[in-house]
């Protein structure tokens, strides 16, 4: 049968009504047949409620895609022509304590940077290699596009100690980004270019444009000027002006957390003081999602689900295989190898940066040296990035060790070890290559 297989691990995420939304949506060009959603025992009642709220989605708009539900991978796998990855190891309760624990040392909890953004990769990074294996086995043509967090740590390991290439990794930030400047400016956001360049949640837009004439001066302005941009899940402190005009590029809503350390910090300990982690709070709004997903008579994605914090994720997620599957050259920020993108990264690393999207999969658009107010941070994340993955794949305790000491929101090396060895403890079940390692 002529048509698109395509697999998404994980398929019991909150976030997949509107993966299926995306490819109802573009079905005329993007014709996918089959929808394998897939998930663990663990997620079985949450991938049933999913998987029949998709039916009724598909049933209503029309279109001849089947959904599969289906707890047994190498099944999904057989003959995909793209498998997507939505993992969440550990789930919402790993989470909580990559949130709780640092706060006890003084230090940022979150879940994709610094020591909570260390072991997510730790326990993600085995699992995503474990896919990539099968995906070599059962459907080794397939395309992987991975938006598990922290993604670009994720495509550094499956860049690095994986056989596959066809893979990019993908974020929901950029996105974001060039929607809010829209907001700001009051006008479509297909009118707004950004040029950008960084890293997985330290992601740069270096220079902004509005059919194609440069604002980026017009965009920083309003930034200062209370126009904020951020997500459901980093509280807006606002940016001082003078800070912004000197780095003369538009942050990423990731950016305050190494540019506003203290500040987020305390607003973090005086929510865990109040409502407990995010993960907490994710925890109710999944709760309050799956509770509306079951009625028997929603067959579209409810406005909810943008309360969740993760919006654009799996639209951009459709319009990526899109461009690739009809090859049509348009310009978007992904995660792939460097290649020369960005000068001072090694051009075998993952970077995310503007590529012009081909059946062949991303080409990045050179940069050449990012400015040297942002040189530095960048370099600094990308290093721990890959030292980070060394650590997932090899259950090095050492580099562990290093990967935690030189992030930058982990102030010491004292510090680094009692926030590790308590980590390590704590998610010992998700963390198998380190059983053993665990140095006193």
């Amino acid at each position: 049968m002529p048509g698109i297989k395509i697999v998404t691990i994980g398929g019991g995420s909150s976030y997949t009504p509107e993966l299926v939304e995306g490819f109802i949506n573009r079905y005329k060009e993007l014709p996918v047949r089959e929808l394998w959603l897939v998930d663990i025992p663990e997620g079985s009642e949450k991938l049933a409620i999913i998987g029949a709220l998709a039916k009724r989605m598909v049933e209503k708009a029309g279109v001849p895609l089947e959904i599969y539900t289906s707890l047994d991978r190498r099944e999904a796998l057989t003959g995909a022509d793209f498998v997507t990855t939505q993992i969440r190891v550990g789930q919402l309760d790993a989470r909580a304590k990559d949130e709780a624990i640092p706060l006890k040392y003084g230090v940022i909890g979150q879940e994709t940077n610094g020591p909570g953004g260390l072991f997510k990769g730790l326990r993600t990074i085995p699992v995503i290699l474990d896919i990539c294996r099968d995906i070599e086995t059962y459907c080794p043509n397939a395309w992987l596009i991975n938006f598990s967090n922290p993604a670009g740590m994720v495509t550094e390991a499956v860049l690095r100690y994986s056989n596959i290439t066809k893979t990019v990794g993908l974020c929901n930030v950029p996105v974001g980004m060039r929607m809010g400047v829209a907001e700001m400016l009051g006008v479509d956001a297909d009118r707004i270019h950004i040029d950008f360049a960084g890293l997985n949640h330290m992601v740069y837009g270096l220079n902004i444009y509005l059919d194609g004439e440069t604002i980026t001066e017009d965009v920083l302005d309003k930034l200062v000027s209370g126009n904020g941009l951020t997500m459901k899940n980093i509280v807006d402190l606002g940016w001082d002006k003078d800070f912004i005009r000197g780095l003369a590029a538009l942050p990423c809503p990731y950016h305050r957390y190494y540019y506003q350390t203290s500040k987020l910090l305390e607003e973090e300990q005086e929510d865990f003081a109040e409502k407990g982690t995010r993960a907490q709070v994710v925890k109710q709004l999944e709760k309050e999602l799956f509770d509306i997903y079951k009625n028997p008579d929603l067959t579209v994605k409810p406005k909810q689900l943008e309360e969740r914090g993760g919006a654009y994720y799996s639209d951009a997620a459709c319009s990526l295989i899109n461009s690739i599957y009809n090859n049509k050259g348009d310009i978007q920020p992904v995660n792939t190898q460097n290649n020369g993108a960005i000068a001072g990264i090694p051009d075998d690393s993952a970077v995310e940066v503007n590529c012009v999207i081909t059946k062949d999969g991303p080409k990045p658009i050179a940069v050449g040296d990012l400015p040297v107010a942002t040189r530095g941070l960048v370099q600094q994340i990308k290093s721990f990035e890959q030292i980070s993955a060394e650590a997932a794949v090899t259950g090095d305790y050492q580099k562990a060790m290093l990967a935690m000491t030189i992030n930058p929101l982990v102030p010491s090396d004292t510090i680094a070890k009692n926030i590790l060895d308590e980590m390590m403890e704590a998610h010992r079940d998700y963390l198998p290559q380190f059983v053993n390692q665990v140095t006193s």
